[in-house]
C-alpha cells in the first residue's frame, strides 16, 4: 500500500494537462499521482484506455478489472509493466489508493480488493521536473474524487474533472479538442 509521507506533496491527487502542456503524450490527461516527495513524482494517466483487455495479460486479475476492463496506457515509462490500483473510497488523501501486488492472486488478500485499474506504463518526473512544469501552467491539480480512478467513462475523465471545478478552470471543459482555431 502507498503509505502517507510527512510531506505528501501532490500524493494522491489529480494533476490534469492545460493547453498549454506541449507534450503529445500527456495532451487531455488526468494523472492520479501517487508519488511526490524531493526525489520527484511518480504517477499513472487515468483516461488512456488501451484495445488490450485484461483478458490477454492478467486473466486471473481480470475477473476484478473494472470496466472497461482493458489495460490503460498509464504513461510513456516502462510500458511492459503492469500495475494495479485499488481506490477506498471511504479514506481520504493519498491512503484513498492502494498499488496491488500483480504477481498474486486477488483471492490471496485479506480483504476484497474491490475493483481494479490496470495500467501499462507510468508517467514519471525526476528533481523539481513536476514543479517546473507546474509553474508553466501545464497542469492544473484538483483533488480526486470517488470514482475517477474507476470511472466507466474513461475517455471523458479530462471534461469531467474540469466540470467540477471553479471559475476559469472549470470553463476549459470546453476547450475543443482541435485546439482554438477549430470549427
Amino acid at each position: 500500500m502507498l503509505g502517507a509521507m510527512a510531506d505528501e506533496g501532490l500524493s494522491g491527487r489529480l494533476i490534469v494537462a492545460t493547453p498549454l502542456i506541449g507534450d503529445p503524450n500527456f495532451e487531455r490527461t488526468v494523472i492520479l499521482v501517487l508519488a511526490h516527495d524531493d526525489s520527484g513524482a511518480f504517477g499513472v494517466v487515468l483516461n488512456r484506455p488501451s484495445a488490450t483487455g485484461a483478458e490477454e495479460l492478467l486473466p486471473e486479475w481480470s475477473a476484478v478489472a473494472a470496466e472497461p476492463d482493458v489495460v490503460f496506457v498509464g504513461g510513456p515509462v516502462g510500458r511492459n509493466a503492469v500495475l494495479g490500483v485499488v481506490e477506498h473510497p471511504e479514506r481520504a488523501g493519498v491512503d484513498r489508493f492502494e498499488t496491488v501486488d500483480l504477481n498474486r492472486s486477488p483471492w490471496d488478500r485479506a480483504d476484497d480488493p474491490g475493483a481494479v485499474r490496470l495500467f501499462a506504463g507510468s508517467a514519471g518526473w525526476g528533481v523539481g521536473q513536476l514543479e517546473e512544469e507546474l509553474a508553466d501552467r501545464a497542469w492544473w491539480v484538483v483533488e480526486a474524487e470517488a470514482g475517477d480512478v474507476i470511472t466507466a467513462e474513461p475517455e471523458q475523465l479530462w471534461r469531467t474533472v474540469l466540470r467540477r471545478q471553479p471559475g476559469v478552470v472549470g470553463w476549459h471543459a470546453n476547450w475543443p479538442a482541435e485546439g482554438p482555431l477549430a470549427n
